[in-house]
């Protein structure tokens, strides 16, 4: 009987680890030892001004590079990140009905023109870069979360995972008992 005890203490153990060893977002320590300026890129696959904007981001890479990083969002063929547009287009109070939909810090260009943008898109990656780290506006850190649902899922399978566990604690419990 001690030893099924212990059996159900180190199967409740294994089976919660991963919800608690792995709690750290990954991306959030590893955006904290990049002090460059993140620009949010939505875009569509093959739209040419999409293409026009990635070759321009591309050309100041050299004198620029240091200074910001692009997090690319594919939004035509990709339902989750033409969501997380809307999302970010809601909140910041733009019409982001179409892309390029640039946003560096609390600034955001709809479509591209090189001639019209380049300069105000270089002057505002400066600016941020200038900026303290933790006193940056970051649209993404802003945005309300979903937690609710995550939350409510790790529960369920909390509450799945003890379940099952003391089904088989139990069932154990029962076969030993009836075999004397």
């Amino acid at each position: 009987m001690k030893n099924l005890k212990y059996i159900v203490l180190v199967l409740a153990f294994v089976f919660m680890f991963p919800f608690v060893a792995f709690a750290e977002d990954e991306e959030t320590t590893t955006a904290a030892k990049d002090d460059r300026v993140v620009v949010y890129f939505f875009h569509g696959a093959t739209c040419s001004h999409c293409a026009e904007a990635k070759e321009w981001f591309s050309s100041i890479e050299e004198e620029y590079g240091s200074k910001f990083r692009i997090q690319y969002y594919e939004v035509w063929s990709d339902e989750d990140n033409a969501a997380l547009m809307q999302k970010v287009s809601d909140f910041r109070g733009d019409d982001a009905s179409g892309v390029p939909y640039i946003i560096c810090g609390d600034q955001s260009w709809i479509g591209f023109s090189e001639d019209s943008m380049a300069t105000e898109i270089k002057e505002k990656i400066d600016e941020m870069y200038n900026t303290p780290v933790e006193e940056r506006y970051d649209v993404m850190a802003l945005l309300p979360k979903d937690e609710e649902k995550g939350a409510a899922g790790d529960v369920l399978a909390l509450i799945i995972i003890l379940v099952v566990v003391g089904g088989i604690g139990f069932g154990i419990y029962k076969a030993r008992k009836s075999t004397n």
